[in-house]
């Protein structure tokens, strides 16, 4: 019997390596990747095993691919449950632009092309079909996939699902009929931001049976977090912009008349963008949208409205101009900025009114709904007024550890924030002046009475004759607000009943002892630039720029003659790589990233045009595939070992801990949420820090004497030279760690 159990096991390791072997064929084919991201191949066998699945991944982690790739895989059409007309146009434009045969029904178009959709179905043809949830459950529909083979059913925005979700849709709700339905198909439901009651939920709702439940990392390093007090609200949006020069951005804002004053003061100065609200009619929320997709406008300047499923990769910011009212919609809106993995920034501007016009927003609620928005709105202004990396902070409300102290792309990992002096004084100031207030007093009267105002309430209260009355007489009122905020977000003083009244927590009262020490910060100069980040430096080393920019070009002209988004063409990453790597081949064109057959096919020999006409007149070398090293953090590689590396960045640093474990490259960027480019580059700053001369722990011992022989042949010590010699036997990394790590001063030099 053991033995039975042990050859049946074999033979479903061996289906299940031939389903992934498939899946990852399907994908080098159609989307031109060599691989899965993390937990993509998880969800991906999922689907094609059969098993119910909830997937929660970031926006931009790519979740499409997860229910895309496995239709391709399975017989018969898979149904993709959308909540936006434009949302399926974009998803079913870029699938056919890959070759795919992919449509979407809903009520923007004829009966007749319904009809010719439904013979596609019917013949065979059509791979996916995408649906609202109100067209898909009525019975004409349900009947009709009933005398079709579906292969699975795939429900995107699934948070909507459930009411403790931050976007709940009634219309959701009805989809359970499909487990009733359809017992026998597999029902997957995606999301980017559902915390674990969420997702129970979900799985309750749809009757999902054993359903796997796979959850990525909330984390998404490529954003720059920037959290700041509102001084000048229009002033800082500009700025903002000016930073992202002709880049698409979207302007978040609380009511309708911010969204319409705020796109007016920014065309009257000369910058395109458009409103977008609920106020608006339904034609011009699709033309303004359309707009902006196709990059007709830069600006979207919208309430929450707008957005969810918006599949534009290229958004390089998202601004809020006021405090979102959960940490699960700023995840949902910031995480719209980046989806192509590149460099992108995320400003949140908020003050104390903020609080007071949601809270008058949620005054219709039911008391227990209310009480829960209260609770999440509490938090988002926590982490506004919070002084701890951002990244971090995110992460630890969804449950997760970021694993690093530094995340080096939030203002205060990149020391943006700069912290008062003495806190441990100025917080048992502020926290004297609550107790002498009698805890009887919010924050704004609080603040008053620090910085000894002439407020007629104060003066007849008497409490101009406290000696906590104009303690903080020098400091600006706006700073003394949120030093209390902060003080409330690190939990050293609580908001209490209706009227949110100061209490001093037990936590206070050791800060009081001088037992434990706050962060508080200076509030920023607005004049003060931003640091760039080590993910903006290291995602254009060795790009052409003005060849990117002559790619744009090409890019945005096809796709107007396409009549299809610019990103439905090529993406930014996809742009930065052939002007990196400045293919002179079609053979070399297909190893570009996100270079499909189909891609290949329609654009490869027009881009390849232009990449020569701009080459014959540039000094430009082509074919560059060695790997590109993020040098711009790193040491140099002439530094001699043992010394600090120049620019050693706070990410590089808060690895070494793992380089000391002996961790591998590859485990830690698992462990990092980073590119292993990217933690290659921090294993060679910790090699120079700590003046490591054998790289055994990260190269085969037996490779390092024939690596170190062809170093002391080399010329020039020049790497690609020395990796033709090895016939490209052993890698560049490993190359560059032995020479790192060599002693002989005769081979280290670049």
């Amino acid at each position: 019997m053991i033995h039975m159990h042990v050859g049946e096991a074999k033979r479903v390791s061996i289906a299940v390596d031939e389903m992934l072997a498939k899946a990852e064929e399907v994908l080098q084919r159609v989307w031109g990747y060599s691989s899965f991201r993390p937990l993509q191949q998880e969800a991906v066998l999922s689907a094609l095993l059969g098993r119910d699945s909830v997937v929660v991944l970031p926006t931009g982690g790519g979740k499409s691919v997860c229910f895309q790739v496995p239709a391709l895989c399975l017989d018969g059409l898979a149904v993709v449950v959308s909540p936006l007309i434009s949302l399926m146009k974009d998803q079913v434009d870029a699938l056919q632009a890959n070759g795919v045969d992919a449509a979407f029904i809903n009520s923007s178009q004829s009966l007749e092309a319904q009809r010719e959709i439904a013979s596609r179905i019917r013949e065979g043809r059509l791979k996916l079909l995408y649906v609202a949830p109100e067209r898909l459950l009525t019975d004409r529909m349900l009947d009709f996939l009933r005398s079709i083979k579906v292969s699975l059913f795939a429900i995107d925005e699934a948070h909507c699902i459930s009411d403790w979700g931050h976007d709940f849709r009634p219309e959701y709700r009805g989809l359970r009929v499909l487990k009733e339905r359809f017992s026998n198909i597999p029902v997957h439901a995606y999301t980017a931001t559902a915390p674990e009651h969420v997702r129970r939920d979900i799985v309750r709702q749809l009757g999902l049976v054993d359903a796997e439940v796979l959850v990525g990392s909330f984390d998404r390093p490529n954003l720059v977090y920037r959290m700041l007090p509102i001084d000048n609200r229009l002033q800082q949006i500009i700025e903002v912009v000016k930073r992202h020069p002709e880049q698409s951005g979207i302007v978040y804002c609380i009511s309708r008349k911010e969204v319409e004053r705020t796109a007016g003061a920014l065309n009257s100065l000369g910058i395109k963008a458009v409103p977008y609200h609920a106020g608006l009619d339904d034609q011009s929320r699709r033309r303004h949208q359309e707009a902006f997709i196709r990059d007709e406008v830069d600006i979207v300047v919208a309430t929450v409205a707008f957005g969810m499923g918006i599949d534009k990769p290229d958004v390089r910011y998202v601004i809020h101009a006021g405090m979102p009212k959960s940490i699960e919609h700023y995840q949902q809106e910031s995480g719209r900025a980046g989806r192509d993995g590149l460099e992108s920034e995320c400003v949140l501007l908020y003050s104390g009114g903020d609080i007071l016009t949601w809270k008058r927003m949620l005054d219709p609620l039911e008391p227990s709904a209310r009480e829960r928005a209260l609770r999440a709105l509490s938090s988002i202004n926590n982490l506004c007024n919070g002084a701890l990396c951002r990244h971090r902070s995110l992460s630890a409300y969804f449950g997760q550890d970021l694993g690093v102290d530094n995340c080096g792309a939030c203002d205060v990992c990149l020391g943006e924030l700069d912290q008062v002096e003495d806190p441990i004084t100025l917080g048992q100031k502020i926290l004297s002046c609550v107790l002498r207030l009698d805890q009887r007093f919010g924050a704004d009267y609080t603040a008053k009475v620090l910085v000894g105002a002439n407020d007629r309430r104060i003066l007849q209260a008497g409490h101009d004759q406290l000696s906590t009355y104009g303690l903080l007489k020098d400091e600006p009122l706006a700073a003394i607000r949120q030093w209390i905020e902060q003080l409330i977000g690190q939990q050293f003083l609580m908001r209490e009943g209706e009227y949110q009244l100061l209490r001093v927590s037990p936590t206070g009262a050791r800060l009081l002892k001088r037992e434990l020490t706050p962060i508080l910060t200076v509030p920023p100069k607005r004049t003060a630039a931003p640091r760039r980040t080590i993910a903006e430096n290291q995602s254009w080393e060795g790009v052409d720029r003005g060849l990117f920019e002559r790619l744009k070009e090409l890019r945005n002209r096809e796709a107007q003659l396409r009549g299809v988004p610019a990103y439905v063409i090529f993406l930014d990453t996809t742009l930065r790589e052939l002007a990196r790597v400045r293919p002179s081949s079609l053979s070399v064109f297909r190893r570009i990233k996100g270079m499909g057959d189909q891609k290949l096919k329609d654009y490869g020999q027009l881009f390849l045009d232009g990449l020569d006409a701009y080459c014959a007149t540039q000094p430009l070398t082509r074919d560059v595939l060695t790997p590109v090293q993020p040098g711009t953090s790193g040491p140099s590689a002439t530094s001699p070992p043992g010394q600090s590396a120049p620019n050693l960045s706070a990410a590089a640093v808060s690895s070494f801990e793992y380089w000391r474990q002996g961790m591998t490259i590859e485990a830690v960027a698992t462990k990092m949420g980073r590119a292993t480019s990217t933690v290659f580059g921090y294993l060679t700053d910790f090699i120079h820090f700590e003046g490591i001369t054998d790289p055994s722990p990260w190269v085969p011992a037996e490779s390092i004497p024939i690596i170190t022989a062809a170093l002391k042949a080399s010329e020039d010590g020049r790497l690609k030279p020395i990796f033709e010699a090895l016939e490209g036997k052993y890698s560049y990394e490993a190359i560059r760690l032995v020479k790192l790590c060599s002693r002989d001063e005769a081979i280290k030099h670049e």
